[in-house]
């Protein structure tokens, strides 16, 4: 079989998965955020932190929960690390300087992930798992919770109460995240991801001398890690590592674990505006990009050409020959256009345009289907801004779900197309023209640009994928990429929240032959020209002077 019927058939095999999964799915977290009945496991977590499940919150109110919630757990986090040369099961390794501590937990808290350091050489068993595991389950919650906010803005009228975000947390935890986390795990140890306590030892030899590795509770943390859209390895291969993700089995299943409770949450979104067929056109946007990046990639890959990639059937650098072309393409494409972040190879060594893929997912807001929770609600603001400009050409007032989209949610929407943007191209320009930071890059010219450009857009956009070839583990990069992760996080939020508030206000109004149907897929169509144009208007000037600058003299 040649690599390209493999990795054609791999792509093949993940549709049929993900097509089997989304409708029970779907229904099912529907049924989750949308049930009065509080289990008896969440009424302990309630009472502990003093939160009644049953009060209803406007958007400040559950802004404010957002917010509070996730500025202790950047603390707790920051604690931990701080404090690791003191706790049990530290393996040895000393405390986390404070500007990596606090890059760590920002990223980790803000469902990023980016790592400035070797995991299996800096962090312990405690805040591996007590730490950044716990924070890859709720982080991702939150970003659930968000959405799910938003969609019952859409769905309520004359009120500008969103729920409860202390109900929706738990239950995203409790009852979506931790269930499939358990069965997935045993999946991946089944599949030979490890899973243990073991300590620092000595295997084999290596250049004249041994090599030490050490074990972990790798596969419950490889889970959720890609299920929650996280990206965060337990070693510093990330996915490349044997120990996280050792067969193309494994590597299957973990792409379908990263796409399929994103594309599954529109099936939730269209349960819940009890309008199936507006969640379908939300998923057909998100599957025709998808589905483009990843053609498009792994053409770019196969069709390479040189004497080195013509006798390995393809740009094989920088990728594990048990996954190949095909495997390591869909995992990219699928990685960064979520807010994963997790790696199977070296996107650094890809094509120049093949990096520019990989750049271009995250840049597009990593929407399709983009983070769980994330990539609807960014998906939603884009919707918004296309039935705006539907509007602007018929000459009358916009409509999506019954709502009009006056003022007030156009400058919102508006605002959070415009805050990531604004990070990723200014900590980029500063970095470019600072002395210091650029001795990071390993690379000159278009690609060093480029090594730089994908960082800032990785911790904005909260992916938290490497280009590689970047020494990030500086205090100035340190410091500017957790304070990007930060804002390109939770400043979006802000503007979600306080459009789900303003929707949730409105009074429905009723549809007539002037409206726009955003159920058809001439409205697919316009999304999706929409969401490529706004990109493309906003970040060709650098795009062209990394990887299309690479691309075309390669």
């Amino acid at each position: 079989m040649s690599p390209v019927t493999a990795g054609v058939l791999q792509l093949l095999a993940l549709i049929a998965a993900l097509a089997l999964a989304y409708r029970p799915l779907g229904d099912y977290m529907a049924r989750v955020y949308s049930s009065e009945k509080h289990y008896k496991p969440e009424k302990w977590i309630y009472k502990v932190i003093g939160a009644n499940p049953s009060a209803e919150m406007r958007w400040p109110a559950y802004l404010r929960a957002v917010l509070a919630f996730s500025a202790v757990s950047v603390l707790f986090l920051y604690g931990m690390q701080r404090l690791q040369g003191s706790l049990p099961g530290s393996l040895g390794f000393v405390s986390i300087d404070p500007d990596q501590a606090f890059n760590t937990a920002a990223s980790f808290v803000a469902n990023t992930n980016w790592q400035s350091y070797s995991g299996e050489q800096a962090m312990g068993h405690v805040v591996q798992t007590g730490g950044l595991a716990v924070q890859n389950f709720v982080s991702a919650a939150v970003g659930m919770a968000v959405a799910v906010a938003l969609v019952r803005g859409f769905a309520r009228s004359r009120t500008g109460e969103l729920g409860n975000f202390w109900s929706d947390l738990v239950r995203g935890t409790v009852r979506i995240l931790l269930p499939i986390s358990v069965i997935g795990a045993v999946v991946l140890v089944a599949c030979g991801v490890v899973q243990n306590f073991a300590g620092i030892h000595e295997v084999g030899q290596f250049m004249g001398g041994t090599q030490q590795w050490n074990g972990g509770a790798v596969a419950s943390q490889e889970v959720i890690k890609e299920l929650g859209t996280n990206g965060g390895g337990y070693f510093n291969a990330n996915s490349a590592h044997p120990f996280e993700n050792p067969t193309p089995v494994s590597n299957l299943f973990e792409i379908f674990l990263i796409l399929v409770i994103p594309f599954a949450l529109t099936r939730t979104f269209g349960r819940m505006v009890g309008n199936l067929r507006q969640g379908y056109a939300i998923l057909a946007t998100m599957g025709i990009i998808w589905i483009a990046f990843t053609g498009l990639m792994m053409w770019t890959e196969f069709a390479h050409h040189g004497p080195a990639p013509d006798v390995a059937g393809g740009a094989m650098e920088g990728k594990e020959t048990r996954f190949g072309i095909g495997g390591s393409s869909i995992f990219a494409v699928a990685t960064t256009l979520t807010s994963t972040g997790a790696v199977n190879s070296f996107h650094s060594s890809y094509t120049g345009f093949g990096g520019g893929i990989t750049m271009l997912g995250m840049q597009l807001g990593e929407i399709a289907p983009g983070g769980v929770g994330s990539g609807l609600y960014g998906m939603l603001i884009m919707a918004i801004i296309a039935v705006f400009i539907a509007g602007l050409m018929v000459g009358r007032t916009p409509e999506y779900l019954g709502k009009k989209i006056g003022t007030r949610e156009i400058k919102l929407a508006a605002c959070y197309i415009l805050v990531t943007p604004a990070l990723v191209l200014c900590f980029t320009a500063a970095a470019m023209a600072l002395p210091t930071p650029g001795n990071s890059m390993t690379n000159s010219g278009a690609h060093g640009f480029s090594e730089i450009l994908y960082a800032y857009t990785s911790g904005a956009n909260n992916n938290g994928s490497a280009f590689a070839g970047l020494n990030a583990d500086t205090q100035w990069f340190n410091s500017t990429i957790g304070i990007a992760m930060l804002l390109g996080r939770f400043l979006p939020m802000v503007f979600v929240l306080a459009l789900a508030g303003s929707l949730a206000e409105q009074k429905p109004v009723p549809e007539t032959a002037g409206t726009l149907r955003t159920d058809k897929p001439l409205y697919a169509g316009l999304l999706v020209g929409t969401i490529v144009i706004i990109t493309g208007l906003t970040y060709f000037p650098a795009l062209a002077l990394g990887p299309l600058a690479e691309g075309l003299a390669s």
